[in-house]
C-alpha cells in the first residue's frame, strides 16, 4: 500500500512517538497510579473535618464522624507539628491559617486535652489544604475535576500514620503533588524575595492549582495547559511529544477544566451539526433545498415528520472535525479533535474555538494512542486512518486526559514561564489568598455546566 509523503511522514512520527512512549512505560515506577476521577457537576460533599459553627472542638470531635480525627499528641509530636506550620510558607500556604499561636500556648502547658484538640484540628486543616488545595470551590471558575485524593488519603488515616511514625513533616510531605512542576514552582517561590508580592502570589496560586488535581496523574496521560495552547503526551512524567492547540474563546464557550478518560479514537469522524447552525443559520433548509451543494460539502440532511432537521457532515477532507477525534465522554461535550483549518496553529493567540480542543498533528496523536492503548497495531492504524471510513477504535488501555489552567508553569522547553490569563481565572484565586482560610468547604464543583456546541466554522 502506498501513501502520500505527508501521510507517510505522519505514520513514521506516530510510530516513533509510540516506540518512545513504550520505552518510558516499560521502566519500573514506585508511584501509585490511581485512575482519575470522572468530571461531574453534582455529588455529596465528604464529611467536614472541622467543627460546625456553634460547637466546641471537643463537642464536635466527640461525635462518631470526628472520632478518628481526635488523637492524643505527645509534646514531642506537637513540637514537630509547630515546626511544620512555621515552615508551611515554603508550600505556598500561610502559618496563620492553622491556629499556630493557640497551639503554641497549649504546647507550653504540656500534655492536655486542649493540646490534643488543637493539634488534631491544625493537622486536619493542613491535610485538607495540602491534599485538596486551599482555594474554595467558588473561586475555581469552570473547574470540574473531582479530586479522588480525599478518599485515598483521609485525614484520620494520615494523622494516625504521622503519630505512629513520629515523622509529622514527612507524612504531610507525602501529600504533595508528584508532577515535577510543583517542585519547580516551590523552588521558584523560595528564590523570589518577599518584596515581589505579586509574583509570590501568582506562584502560590499555581502551586495550589496542582493540589486541585489528584496527587499522582498516572504513568501515562495527556495534559493540556489551556493558556499555553499546548498539549503534552506524557509517560512517567517525561514529555514524549507536544502539540499546539486551539482552545475555546473567552466567554461562555471558554474551555472548562476536566479530568477524563480517553476511551477510544475515532478515525474519519462524522460531525453532527449543532442546531445553532442547522436552524439558526439556515444550513438545514439550504441542504434540503440544494442536494447537489449538500453532497459536495459532505452534508446529509434529514427532516423528521415533526419538521425537525438534522444535518450530519460525512467523513472527508473538509469535515470540520478533520481526520480524528478522541472519544472522551463527559457532560460538557468537550473532546480533542483535528481541524481542516490547520493554518490557525501558526497564530500566537489561539483561543478561537467554541470550547473543544483542536490539536495539531492530530492523526499522529490518534495513531499513537491507538497503538499504545492496544486498540490497533501500527498496520491496522494505518489501514483504518487511510480508509476514509468512519471507524471507532476502542482502547484496551485507556488514557487519562487533563485539561488544566496554569498561568505559571514549565513551558514545553522545561523553562518556568508565565502565560496570559486569557479567561481571567486568576482573579478569584489570587483574591482567596488574601482572605481567611475557608472551613467546612465543599469538594463539589459549584459552577454551571455549560454544554458546548462547537460550531467549528470559524476560519
Amino acid at each position: 500500500m502506498k501513501f502520500p509523503g505527508k501521510l507517510a511522514g505522519g505514520i513514521s512520527a506516530a510510530a516513533l512517538v509510540a516506540s518512545a512512549a513504550l520505552a518510558q512505560e516499560s521502566r519500573p515506577s514506585a508511584s501509585a497510579n490511581p485512575a482519575p476521577a470522572r468530571s461531574q457537576s453534582t455529588g455529596s460533599p465528604a464529611p467536614a473535618a472541622v467543627p460546625p459553627q456553634g460547637e466546641s472542638v471537643a463537642e464536635a470531635f466527640a461525635q462518631p464522624v470526628f472520632e478518628p480525627l481526635l488523637q492524643a499528641w505527645t509534646v514531642a509530636q506537637a513540637t514537630r507539628l509547630v515546626a511544620v506550620i512555621e515552615g508551611i510558607g515554603a508550600e505556598g500556604l500561610d502559618p496563620k491559617d492553622y491556629d499556630l499561636e493557640p497551639l503554641k500556648v497549649a504546647l507550653a502547658s504540656g500534655p492536655s486535652k486542649e493540646l490534643n484538640e488543637l493539634a488534631s484540628q491544625s493537622f486536619v486543616w493542613l491535610v485538607e489544604d495540602l491534599r485538596d488545595g486551599r482555594t474554595p470551590m467558588e473561586a475555581r471558575e469552570q473547574w470540574f475535576v473531582v479530586d479522588p485524593d480525599r478518599d485515598l488519603y483521609p485525614a484520620g488515616k494520615v494523622m494516625a500514620e504521622a503519630l505512629a511514625s513520629g515523622d509529622i513533616a514527612g507524612t504531610l510531605a507525602k501529600l504533595n503533588p508528584t508532577h515535577p512542576d510543583y517542585a519547580k514552582l516551590k523552588a521558584e517561590l523560595a528564590a523570589t524575595s518577599d518584596g515581589q508580592t505579586a509574583k509570590r502570589k501568582l506562584i502560590r496560586a499555581n502551586m495550589d492549582r496542582w493540589r486541585w488535581l489528584q496527587r499522582d496523574l498516572g504513568s501515562q496521560y495527556l495534559i493540556t495547559n489551556v493558556p499555553e495552547f499546548q498539549l503534552r503526551l506524557t509517560v512517567k512524567n517525561r514529555i514524549i511529544s507536544t502539540y499546539r492547540t486551539i482552545v475555546g474563546k473567552p466567554g461562555r464557550t471558554a474551555t472548562p477544566q476536566l479530568a477524563e478518560m480517553v476511551e477510544g479514537v475515532v478515525f474519519n469522524p462524522t460531525w453532527t451539526v449543532p442546531q445553532s447552525i442547522v436552524k439558526g443559520e439556515g444550513l438545514g433548509a439550504r441542504a434540503l433545498a440544494n442536494p447537489a451543494w449538500a453532497k459536495r460539502n459532505g452534508y446529509v440532511a434529514t427532516k423528521g415528520a415533526n419538521g425537525y432537521i438534522t444535518v450530519v457532515q460525512q467523513p472527508g477532507p473538509g469535515n470540520s472535525l478533520g481526520q480524528m477525534k478522541l472519544e472522551m465522554p463527559n457532560p460538557h461535550a468537550i473532546f480533542f479533535h483535528d481541524t481542516p483549518s490547520r493554518h490557525l496553529f501558526a497564530a500566537e493567540f489561539r483561543a478561537l474555538s467554541h470550547g473543544c480542543v483542536r490539536t495539531e498533528r492530530a492523526l499522529e496523536l490518534a495513531m499513537t494512542m491507538a497503538i499504545l492503548g492496544k486498540g490497533a497495531t501500527k498496520d491496522e492504524a494505518v489501514a483504518i486512518s487511510t480508509s476514509g471510513k468512519y471507524t471507532k477504535v476502542m482502547l484496551e488501555k485507556q488514557w487519562p486526559a487533563y485539561i488544566t489552567y496554569f498561568t505559571m508553569a514549565s513551558d514545553i522547553n522545561g523553562q518556568m514561564a508565565t502565560f496570559k490569563d486569557i479567561y481571567g481565572r486568576d482573579t478569584k484565586v489570587l483574591a482567596s489568598l488574601d482572605k481567611p482560610r475557608v472551613r467546612n468547604r465543599t469538594s463539589v464543583p459549584t459552577d454551571e455546566v455549560i454544554v458546548i456546541e462547537d460550531d467549528l466554522q470559524d476560519s
